[in-house]
């Protein structure tokens, strides 16, 4: 694999994707970077130091437009727009050290322009995310997974002006419903190496 390629991973509540992004971390020996890029970004912005506050404080995408901010001191600018800020800063100077795997944070909008930048979505079946629910999302209901959903749809849209799901905006779909989690990595990072070895021919 090629030095300073990016993995970006996007998925669906109870897909199973937060696993597939660590087991392809542990495969190809690279760092995998989820909620800690939050912790960074709220160390970096002066944000509230609780873990779980800050987590919700980077999910929030008010309807009103962000506007351009360049026309205004950043110490004016809401605190849900400087999280996302600080979140596009830490996932940029991560990559400027690497190789690295990103799950969720728009990390594919913000790496979209970064050479050897791959990314994927990961969805699955009602049936299989609502059985995967019972043994790791506290039981959980469908209606209640897919407002975790909604809440990401509406913060992708809100800061890349796409959305949230859509196949274009990702190199390889996979539905983890007719895979395992293991299989569904491998997946990735053979992708990966034919698009690399496709690029050298």
């Amino acid at each position: 694999m090629e030095q300073n390629t990016y993995i970006t991973i996007t998925r669906q509540y109870g897909s199973g994707g937060k696993e597939v992004s660590k087991i392809v971390a542990e495969k190809l020996g690279l760092r995998c970077y989820d909620r800690k890029v939050v912790s960074l970004a709220a160390a970096e912005a002066g944000v509230s130091q609780n873990f779980d506050d800050a987590l919700e404080r980077s999910y929030n995408s008010p309807e009103n437009c962000l506007g351009n901010l360049g026309d205004y001191a950043y110490e004016r600018v809401p605190e849900h727009n400087r999280m996302y800020i600080e979140q596009a800063k830490v996932i940029l100077a991560i990559a400027k050290k690497g190789s690295a795997v990103f799950l969720g944070r728009c990390a594919d909008y913000i790496l979209k322009e970064e050479a050897n930048t791959y990314s994927f979505f990961i969805c699955a079946d009602e049936e299989f995310r609502q059985n995967r629910s019972k043994d790791h999302y506290g039981n959980m209901t469908l209606k209640e997974l897919d407002k975790e959903d909604k809440n990401r749809k509406r913060y992708y849209a809100y800061y890349t002006g796409r959305q949230w799901g859509d196949p274009q905006n990702y190199d390889v779909v996979i539905n983890t419903s007719h895979v395992s989690l293991e299989t569904a990595a491998d997946m990735i990072i053979q992708y990966i190496d034919l698009r690399q070895a496709a690029a050298k021919k």
